[in-house]
């Protein structure tokens, strides 16, 4: 982070002590050594303060920063989103292959316990939805896109958004028909 450089040049600039500048902006003279050293990032009260004793904005002292800053965030999102898809992936799983074994072997409690895994699986896969919109992604290609961390350009985009509602068809008529064979080869085990 480029924080700790952009402090040391305008306190040298300023000809303050480490000592003299934490005294300014309310914290100890730790804190400032290490902010100057990358140990740990001040909140944003600090870095207001801060701009205020070196008459620059907070934008110029965070100069370098902030696209760091937004890559970590695009890393992080990346993540959190693969730690989800796998969940709902393991859990679709279980829901789909678990409910015959669970019925014939448990009876009326494996019917509870696939009810509880499949609203589990439902929850996740609400959560990951939510995600999806709040990343603006939607279809299979901007996913992959947003996972390998590119982007799509404004007709590919455009081509995407267009193909929404007949992939939200599709969607809906594979999950009925995959419940109805579900059901079907259920019905046939119990029998």
């Amino acid at each position: 982070m480029e924080l700790g450089n952009q402090m040391k040049k305008y306190r040298n600039e300023l000809g303050l002590s480490q000592d003299a500048l934490a005294e300014k902006i309310y914290v100890s003279r730790q804190t400032i050594s290490n902010w100057e050293t990358g140990k740990n990032y001040p909140d944003i009260n600090s870095l207001i303060r801060m701009s205020e004793v070196f008459h620059v904005t907070v934008d110029v002292l965070l100069k370098g920063d902030l696209k760091e800053m937004k890559e970590m965030i695009k890393e992080e999102d990346k993540r959190e989103f693969n730690r989800f898809s796998w969940i709902y992936t393991v859990l679709f799983g279980l829901t789909v292959l678990t409910p015959v074994p669970l019925i014939k072997f448990l009876k009326l409690w494996g019917v509870a316990l696939w009810a509880l895994l499949f609203l589990v699986t439902f929850a996740v896969a609400m959560l990951i939805e939510k995600k999806k919109k709040q990343w603006n992604i939607q279809t299979m290609r901007e996913i992959v896109s947003f996972v390998e961390g590119k982007q799509l350009d404004e007709l590919e985009a455009a081509r995407e958004e267009g193909k929404r509602p007949y992939q939200k068809i599709l969607a809906g008529l594979a999950g009925a028909v995959i419940a109805l064979v579900v059901g079907a080869i259920m019905l046939f085990l119990l029998k």
